[in-house]
């Protein structure tokens, strides 16, 4: 079953803020990995604790897309935050965010 992938308005900044390499990174992610199953945990796709971001990660290399699955009727993933991980820290556009 495929999924339709949304992009929340924010999403736009999040990406201007990547290299040209990174977008392409990020956006092939998302269409391998979430277009079909996207709530079946992998190694690097998994549903968080509870926070203010978004219930699920999906991690390639330092790259990170934080999404959410609005029900399995509709068949939507909302991608609502993407950001980049440098050693312990979570910047999304120039800010860091504590999960």
């Amino acid at each position: 079953m495929v999924y339709t992938i949304e992009f929340a308005e924010s999403v736009k900044q999040h990406l201007k803020k990547l290299s040209a390499n990174q977008r392409a990174i990020v956006l092939g992610t998302i269409q391998k990995r979430l277009m079909h199953e996207p709530l079946k945990e992998t190694r690097n796709r998994k549903h968080l604790s509870p926070n203010p971001i978004a219930p699920w990660e999906i991690r390639k290399g330092n790259l990170r897309v934080f999404y959410d699955v609005a029900d399995k009727e509709s068949k939507v993933v909302r991608i609502l935050v993407i950001g980049r991980k440098e050693k312990n820290k979570l910047f999304i556009g120039n800010k860091e965010v504590k999960l």
